[in-house]
């Protein structure tokens, strides 16, 4: 075999064999993760915790004029007997202040901060960080619908170790009336709440949710809080604070039903935030591979590393598959066997059946019903893993030709059909 065949060969087997280790990883990661958690005393009902000091829930609101109320008369039904509520309006162009205004008048525990003009979900999160005497925060997006008891379930981390700076809770989705947002469901337990579960297994976790974390404010305050100029602050304030020497946990019993985009174009847009975010984490924490001191964070910016390269591989593959296709007679090689149902394909869709079986299972406790949505995972690898793709390999240049000064400021997002969880 030439040196040529053997680097084509290498080439195929890294683009088709690491998405299946990582798989394998992050489901016995994930296992482990739930064994561990089955065996703590009292793990299905909220503890009870050794005091209850005053946590602020932030809630950053730009147009949301639509959802804010639903999601303000949420948070202010926290069953946790020492909180207030704090919404940043943060700019709107919309009816959203007057819905917050017409809120705090009727509502003890609420107040509103206005922002004069649209600054950023960053600068809205400090602006209601500085404005309560809360030790801890608990900030939520401004469509998200807080489980009761989320704060009692976060609180206990910060309470058994003085190390944590941020605990992270499940996100789940509440419109599931199309294809896509049924997906999403499949995909937020199978893929992200998997991850996020083998990662905390492993060692550290490569982002919080911003969806729903809880923060211990004098370690943002530490890491000089959340950063105006990131398209993604909680990748972002995940990595400041866990290069600061700080821990992030995992909490799945912390739920937040939020609502999410079901058209492709809004899928498109955020995913692509998602992925210029992660591309701006990479190149600004680089660095770490040379300190030995943050030998922790490697695993982290490894994995991204790879996706990176595999995302650009595949790109590479498809591409000569396409050129093969074309013109067959000019030599280019064969490669349209990985794409056909077999050898390989059969391993990876048993693979993909296997993961969805133990997330269902692992997150069958949480939420009633979830397998009718499982059945429309089929369609994950045609759908998700082509936006993802494409939108991790647009994501670099586009960060590389954005200035690091620039806010990141909001836009408004698809939000779906909506309906009850």
């Amino acid at each position: 075999m030439s040196t040529l065949q053997s680097l084509w060969q290498s080439i195929l087997n890294f683009i088709f064999y690491y998405p299946l280790f990582m798989s394998y990883l992050w489901m016995v990661g994930a296992l482990i993760f739930c064994f561990k958690e089955r065996r703590e005393p009292g793990y299905t009902e909220p503890p009870k915790l050794k005091e209850y000091p005053l946590v602020a829930v932030l809630i950053p609101c730009f147009n949301e004029g639509d959802n804010a109320e639903e999601t303000l008369e949420q948070a202010l039904q926290l069953q946790y007997p020492h909180f207030e509520v704090i919404a940043i309006n943060d700019g709107s162009s919309d009816h959203t202040g007057e819905v917050l205004n017409r809120l705090a008048a009727q509502h003890r525990q609420l107040r509103v901060v206005h922002l004069a003009e649209n600054q950023g979900k960053a600068m809205a999160l400090q602006a209601g960080s500085l404005v309560t005497e809360a030790e801890f925060l608990l900030g939520i997006d401004g469509d998200a619908l807080l489980d009761p008891y989320a704060a009692h379930w976060m609180m206990r981390h910060f309470q058994q170790h003085a190390n944590v700076a941020a605990v992270t809770g499940n996100p789940r989705i509440r419109n599931r009336s199309t294809l896509l947002g049924r997906v999403q469901v499949g995909e937020f337990s199978s893929i992200i709440g998997m991850i996020k579960r083998a990662q905390r297994t492993f060692g550290r976790l490569f982002t919080v949710s911003g969806a729903v974390t809880a923060f211990r404010k004098t370690a943002v305050h530490e890491v000089g809080y959340w950063s105006p100029n990131m398209l993604t602050e909680d990748i972002d304030i995940s990595w400041k604070l866990q290069r600061a020497g700080w821990d992030i946990e995992f909490e799945p019993n912390a739920m937040v039903w939020v609502l999410m985009p079901e058209t492709l174009s809004g899928l498109w847009k955020q995913r692509l935030r998602w992925a210029m975010g992660g591309a701006q984490v990479l190149l600004k924490n680089i660095d770490v591979l040379v300190k030995p001191q943050l030998n922790f964070l490697w695993p982290l910016i490894l994995e991204l590393s790879l996706t990176l390269v595999w995302s650009y591989l595949m790109l590479f593959m498809v591409v000569m598959w396409l050129l093969h296709l074309i013109l067959p007679f000019v030599g280019f090689p064969d490669i349209s066997s990985p794409f056909l149902p077999y050898g390989t394909g059969i391993f990876i869709g048993a693979t993909c059946l296997i993961q969805f079986c133990i997330s269902l299972w692992m997150d069958s406790r949480y939420e009633r019903g979830l397998s009718k949505n499982y059945f429309w995972m089929i369609w994950y690898p045609f759908v998700f893993w082509i936006i993802t793709v494409t939108a991790t390999i647009v994501a670099m240049p586009k960060v590389l030709a954005r200035h690091d000064e620039k806010r990141a400021r909001w836009v408004s997002p698809d939000r779906g059909v909506r309906s009850e969880p």
